[in-house]
């Protein structure tokens, strides 16, 4: 029986960041599952004083989301709009966008088909 070690958990979801317009593009590849969830929520929050406090999550390489995630989704939302910011989630794979419109996500973050229009919306 083979298991996931930590440098697998890890290697399992990658994170890019960059800066559009002031606007902190999250590029996730991978999967989102609970072994990934910290470093989906250490990438959408950042601790950092001056950091973007918009953020778009660029899902477009994400070919599995689970409840962790959803929940980590929620919880980011939600600081963000603690902070005066916002949490928009651009291009999610088929797959990843019926997750999140069946649980309802999608009707509480903007769920937007491309990164042009997470950006400007």
């Amino acid at each position: 029986m083979s298991g996931y070690g930590e440098a697998d958990r890890t290697k399992r979801l990658s994170v890019a960041h960059r800066t559009v317009d002031g606007i902190c593009v999250v590029t996730l590849r991978g999967e989102i599952d609970h072994t990934a969830k910290d470093v989906l929520r250490d990438a959408l929050i950042q601790h950092e004083a001056g950091t973007p406090s918009r953020v778009v999550a660029d899902m477009s390489g994400v070919s599995f989301l689970d409840s962790s995630g959803i929940n980590v989704l929620i919880f980011a939302h939600q600081h963000l709009n603690d902070v005066r910011g916002w949490l928009h989630i651009a291009a999610a794979q088929e797959s990843v966008q019926r997750v999140l419109s069946l649980v309802g996500v999608d009707a509480v973050v903007p769920c937007r088909p491309t990164l042009e229009q997470a950006l400007n919306t």
